[in-house]
């Protein structure tokens, strides 16, 4: 049950899916709630996959409207929480400033010329990847879409656990507070079930699978060498412009899958 009831903190936190019912903030639950990040991801990945399989299988709509209609679904659903994250840490790193004064600039609520042109980029992108990968999909692409959002919230999980804390309050220090030893000992858990699953039932996207879980590896290998350097460590801002930021490189590295493995 307390699995249950720390995905169901996450949909409250990290979605705009309403969730009317009052959970605990303990530690125990806090620690479900970081334990099931990547079921969080697989749970939005599996409505972004459903929408392109739906839209392409049962309407006229064109692939430009279907890829507009996903790229809108990702803002929706999750609320804008991360792009938030996004903008934020973009005007803190683009001011090329010391990290005590980034920080003051990830605090700020108002977002400057950098934290606008970095959210365009970013969702540009992400639009066309998406449009793309459209036009090219082939039955294992649903699954991999799926996956996007699973390795991009499993690296939030360890960069908050793994990664030094730069402030002593925020979101991130509450979820962190509520950690132990063992709380990550899950995700390799769900990485072998995961790779079990896509050998038996999706064996034509296990490559993918494969190279999904190098890419995050190597960004979560950056992150955690370079949020020290960057910011002093890690805000809920540098964590929600991970997640956001792998996704993006899932994505792309989706798209050139299609192009050279997939095709």
């Amino acid at each position: 049950m307390s699995w249950i009831k720390g995905l169901l903190i996450n949909f409250q936190f990290f979605t705009s899916i309403p969730i009317p019912i009052s959970l605990p903030m303990d530690k125990a639950h806090l620690e479900k709630a970081i334990q099931t990040f990547p079921l969080l991801g697989l749970v939005q990945g599996g409505i972004y996959a459903f929408i392109v399989f739906a839209l392409s299988e049962w309407t006229p709509f064109s692939s430009l409207a279907i890829a507009f209609i996903v790229w809108l679904a990702c803002i929706i659903i999750t609320g804008g929480i991360h792009l938030d994250g996004w903008m934020d840490a973009s005007d803190a790193f683009f001011s090329y400033q010391e990290k005590e004064k980034r920080l003051e600039i990830m605090s700020d609520p108002r977002t400057g010329a950098f934290g606008v042109l970095s959210v365009i980029i970013l969702l540009a992108g992400k639009f066309f990847f998406i449009y793309e990968i459209i036009i090219m999909q082939t039955p294992q692409s649903y699954f991999l879409i799926a996956l996007i959002p699973f390795f991009g919230k499993m690296v939030m999980g360890v960069l908050l656990l793994k990664g030094k804390t730069a402030k002593k309050s925020g979101l991130g220090t509450l979820f962190k507070g509520a950690a132990n030893k063992w709380t990550l000992t899950v995700y390799p858990l769900f990485l072998l079930l995961l790779l079990i699953f896509t050998g038996i039932v999706f064996s034509n996207a296990f490559l993918g699978m494969l190279v999904f879980i190098v890419v995050s590896s190597l960004i979560l290998t950056l992150l955690i060498k370079k949020t020290i350097s960057w910011f002093g460590g890690t805000t809920g801002d540098v964590l929600g412009a991970s997640v956001e930021g792998t996704e993006l490189l899932l994505w792309m590295t989706l798209w050139l899958l299609h192009y050279f493995a997939m095709g």
